[in-house]
């Protein structure tokens, strides 16, 4: 038989449908890959029994597998001389996913066309009649496809080829007759050069945007680099201006460390050598005294007297008769001056510690999120206000855990800080403000809805106190319906609900003040730029008899 004629599947496996690859045979006759019969056995071990896939002859116990060396050379040689051309056939029968040609019986083959006339799929072998007879030629091939039924028309069983733009649905000739009587229909060739069109343009500018979102992409990530080159660089700086800062310290504490232990030195010198002499003149002291107990102890007394007036006179001490010592301080002093050079120090640290921190998170290379519109998008940004005692006037009083405050007609008892507004009845938020706040206050009587540097003055009753007369504060007066900065005061449209909202967006420097109902109604806004963090604060003023103000949870 020559090689040609020999037919594939005599050397393939029935179970991968391929040439063999370490062919065994097992106890039937039939060969498989060692790989395929193994894993159908594997299957198979739970029952116990082992069947041959195509005969579905049972072995007990499992065969044991050994290549067929003959078969396996018989195979490598084939491949060598041809087969495995004949064998590569073998991958063009249509599988579960490919479009089989329609032509073909038994096993059938992969379409390569379908044609949208015939509406059938063809093989390449059953495709030759439309490659070589006239009339066919002009039938529309396509890659194959098995959506060829819904080309029919399900009404008149007839081909789709026009297009119904009325109802926009694809139609057979025969439907404008009845169904789509006097539509708008023109050819399927017709309306898909129009679509096919549209669709360019739509291509073209879907390829438009792919090309400006790599270049967006681009910028991003040499804005990744950017930022972490910037990043990296300002960690180093600061390490070694913080390393600087140490050393600073740290050779202060040797200098000061190296005077005191000078100073030490010195002291106790002078104050040994004054030691030292007095414990010479005490040992001259008690000579004396022995010479003088001595000869107060002779008996004759013209031998006392013949010696008494030989005796040297009593020298003056080179020193005072008592030794003045300061109160017993020493180097306390030093401690003290120390101390406050620390105070000092972290005073500094927590005054810029702020600014820092504010510098850092200003850090913000992205254009931000769309400024909020609808109150559901506003509650996204609520932060919970309280008020600081330390701050409030003493003609003030908080309830509802510091959340509400109202004017008092005589003065509450407070312990007195720094912090607390002397004179204006003014109390500020314990809560610093960045980024994106929102909060509502519920007011009644004579109010100011305010937000303030923490730095604003406290004490006194000038305007540098007061909320909206000074550049450290920025106030909407309810009642009179104005706003003020600086002591520059404007207007505002319409009156101010009692239940106020007020949006910041610190980086942006974007100050919002709303009536709040079912929809956000704007009262006033100002841009600026926000130098510190912010405190959220209220006022009263004049004689606010009954006013309060809540800072109140948004729901």
């Amino acid at each position: 038989m020559e090689q040609n004629q020999l037919d594939p599947e005599t050397f393939s496996c029935s179970i991968c449908l391929d040439l063999l690859k370490d062919p065994v045979a097992i106890p039937c006759g039939h060969s498989y890959c060692m790989k395929c019969i193994k894993t159908q056995w594997d299957e198979e071990d739970q029952k116990g029994i082992h069947s041959c896939p195509q005969c579905r002859e049972t072995f007990i116990p499992r065969p044991v597998l050994k290549k067929n060396t003959m078969l396996a050379a018989l195979v490598e040689q084939l491949k060598k001389t041809g087969l495995q051309a004949a064998a590569a056939a073998d991958h063009c029968y249509a599988g579960p996913e490919d479009v089989a040609c329609d032509f073909c019986t038994g096993r059938k083959l992969k379409a390569i066309k379908s044609c949208l006339v015939c509406l059938v799929s063809y093989c390449k072998n059953h495709l030759q009649p439309h490659l070589d007879v006239p009339g066919m030629k002009k039938h529309k091939l396509v890659e194959p496809t098995k959506n060829l039924q819904e080309n029919i028309c399900s009404r008149h069983d007839e081909v789709m080829k026009m297009f119904c733009r009325t109802d926009q649905k694809s139609i057979c000739y025969l439907c404008p007759v009845d169904e789509h009587k006097g539509h708008d229909t023109v050819s399927a060739a017709a309306e898909r050069t129009e679509r096919q069109r549209e669709l360019e343009e739509r291509r073209g500018n879907i390829q438009q945007r792919i090309q400006d979102r790599e270049e967006d992409v681009k910028l991003l990530q040499q804005e990744v680099e950017a930022i972490n080159h910037s990043a990296d660089k300002t960690v180093e700086d600061s390490e070694k201006i913080f390393t600087q800062l140490i050393r600073l310290l740290q050779k202060r504490s040797s200098e000061v460390k190296q005077q005191i232990r000078s100073q030490q030195e010195t002291e106790v010198s002078r104050v040994k050598d004054v030691q030292e002499k007095l414990e010479q003149e005490i040992t001259e002291l008690k000579r004396k005294d022995a010479e003088l107990e001595q000869l107060s102890h002779t008996e004759d007394h013209n031998q006392f007297l013949l010696n008494y007036p030989s005796l040297p006179a009593l020298s003056e001490s080179t020193h005072s008769s008592s030794i003045n010592i300061r109160p017993l301080r020493h180097f306390e002093d030093v401690t003290a001056a120390v101390s406050k050079l620390r105070d000092k120090l972290q005073d500094v640290l927590r005054d810029k510690w702020t600014n820092i921190s504010l510098m850092v998170t200003e850090v913000d290379v992205l254009l931000s999120e769309p400024q909020p519109k609808t109150r559901t998008e506003f509650l996204k940004y609520s932060c919970e206000i309280t008020m600081d005692p330390n701050t409030t006037n003493k003609m003030l009083k908080l309830s509802e855990g510091n959340r509400k405050v109202r004017w008092m007609n005589q003065k509450q008892f407070y312990s007195n800080h720094p912090d607390r507004f002397t004179d204006k009845y003014q109390v500020l938020s314990r809560e610093s403000l960045t980024g994106r706040c929102y909060w509502e206050v519920k007011w009644s009587g004579i109010v100011s809805v305010s937000v303030a540097y923490k730095n604003i003055s406290r004490a006194g009753r000038g305007n540098e106190c007061k909320f909206g007369r000074n550049d450290k504060s920025w106030a909407l007066d309810c009642n009179g319906s104005k706003f003020g900065h600086n002591n520059i005061w404007t207007s505002i449209s319409g009156p101010v609900s009692s239940r106020l909202g007020v949006y910041l967006d610190h980086t942006a420097g974007l100050l919002s003040f709303y009536n709040v109902s079912e929809t956000m109604t704007l009262l006033h806004r100002v841009q600026t730029t926000f130098t510190q963090p912010l405190l959220a604060g209220v006022g009263f003023w004049g004689w606010p008899h009954g006013s309060s103000a809540e800072f109140i949870k948004p729901n």
